[in-house]
């Protein structure tokens, strides 16, 4: 089965008709061509897997840049959400304070109204403190008069 070359029958057919130098020449040939076909590929291959690595380190970048202003713009929110949420707490302590004294102010003029006509029977009776209430100058001094007669009432 083996011939002297140690090459299997089949091929020692060829063998025996004289041809095989140019068959080993063929073969040589076609082992050439396949060598040369693998180093492409594989040169190829390690093209395309530069490039993709190329490619994917220069995503990674932009991705860390955007990563950056992302981190930066939340950074500007978050602070000037915290100032706001500040400014907000402020103004809801302001609106408490005015909503109290709404209330307040609105029962002393509702008792200022109901005894309206007390009062002026009063400040009829004395002119000079009629006088004192039309002088724009003494605003400061009737809204303490209301405020003390308004805490005299409270005790009622």
């Amino acid at each position: 089965m083996f011939s002297k070359s140690g090459t299997s029958s089949g091929s020692s057919l060829l063998h025996n008709s004289g041809s095989e130098p140019v068959l080993q020449a063929v073969m040589d040939r076609k082992k050439r061509k396949r060598m040369l076909s693998n180093r492409e590929s594989a040169r190829r291959s390690r093209m395309r897997k530069q490039k993709k690595l190329s490619d994917l380190i220069a995503e990674v970048n932009q991705l860390k840049k955007e990563n950056s202003q992302i981190l930066t713009v939340l950074s500007i929110t978050t602070r000037r959400y915290s100032t706001l949420e500040a400014q907000n707490s402020i103004l809801k302590a302001q609106l408490m304070k005015l909503s109290s004294e709404l209330q307040y102010f609105s029962k002393m003029s509702h008792n200022i109204t109901s005894n309206s006509f007390s009062s002026n029977m009063a400040l009829c009776d004395r002119p000079h403190l009629m006088e004192s209430f039309t002088n724009s100058s003494n605003m400061g001094y009737i809204s303490q008069l209301i405020i003390a007669s308004a805490e005299d009432m409270l005790y009622y």
